[in-house]
Order: structure tokens, then sequence, then C-alpha cells
């Protein structure tokens, strides 16, 4: 009956794939939002041209059911070789069955092939203990801390690119 959901990289031209992860942004954002009480954050403000400009210029993976999107995650890779991840958003409905392990498994593969990224890094807010622990989960660990205001701390969390998930030995859907 169910259908399986499927990971791949958004293309740097794809409109639809824009526009669904941008919406998507915006709904899964919103508790972070609420959890801060700061409605401006940039996940909640960005602009289609500067999400097309990251699918341009880094790697963007999304999570598809059919056709729609229901997951995504960004990363890019500095000069050092950092892999810096982030927007990992889940659909609501998708959240607590793996799907963001997964994408995140994911973009740690792509990014890690032939050694270009040794080291990846991503942050998330101090009260965000879902996301602390899904990174915890997947071997980040916490780097540094830095104070944005009297309700925001950002963790930064990071791991070596030896620790990054193996390559599947086969391919399976879910």
């Amino acid at each position: 009956m169910g259908m399986s959901v499927t990971i791949s990289e958004a293309a740097a031209d794809d409109q639809d794939a824009a526009e669904q992860i941008l919406k998507l942004q915006y709904l899964c954002y919103q508790s972070e939002a609420e959890l801060y009480g700061d409605y401006s954050i940039e996940p909640l403000t960005q602009s289609l041209d500067s999400l097309k400009a990251e699918l341009a210029g880094g790697t963007v993976l999304v999570a598809r059911l059919g056709t729609e999107v229901v997951a995504s995650v960004r990363a890019s890779v500095d000069g050092t070789g950092t892999a810096r991840v982030g927007k990992l958003v889940v659909h609501p409905r998708m959240q607590r069955h793996g799907l963001g392990g997964r994408l995140l498994d994911a973009i740690e593969r792509r990014l890690g092939e032939g050694g270009a990224a040794r080291r990846f890094e991503l942050f998330t807010g101090h009260r965000s203990e879902s996301n602390l622990q899904l990174y915890r989960k997947h071997g980040y660990a916490p780097v540094s801390t830095r104070r944005v205001d009297e309700k925001l701390t950002v963790v930064t969390l990071a791991k070596d690119a030896t620790d990054a998930a193996p390559a599947p030995a086969f391919v399976a859907s879910a």
C-alpha cells in the first residue's frame, strides 16, 4: 500500500523542488521560532532566490514520498575540508521515523566521497533537545557555544569524516 521514501540530490534548476523545500522549511521552523520566541529567524525569512543560490552552490538532498518533498538537508565544503551541514528539516508527519538520520548519513556519505570533507559541523539552539539528541546519536559532539541573546545560545557540534556513516552495502527502500 505505502510508497517508499527516496533520497536524491536536488538539481540547481529544479524550481518545483526549490519551492517545496522553502515551504517545508517554513513549516518546520515554526516550532523553533516558537521555542525561542523569534519569528525573524533566517529559515523563516529566506527568499526563494537565496535558496536557489544554495542549490547552485552546495549539495542539497531531498527525501521524497512520491513527488512530495518531505525532508531536506543542505551542506557545502569549505576550503579547509569542513562540511557545514544545515537546515535539516523533516515534515512533522514524517518525524520520529528515522528520516532525519537517513538524510544526515546520506549528506555525510555524499560529501565524504573522495575525501572532500574531512570534518562535519552543524549547529542548533540550546533548547532544541530533539535536534541535539539526533546529532549526538550520529556521533556529533559539542565543540563550542555562542550566546546570541538572552533567549538563544547556539551549540556547534562536529565530528571527523572518519566517523561518518559508511556507504551502505546495498540500497534499500524505506
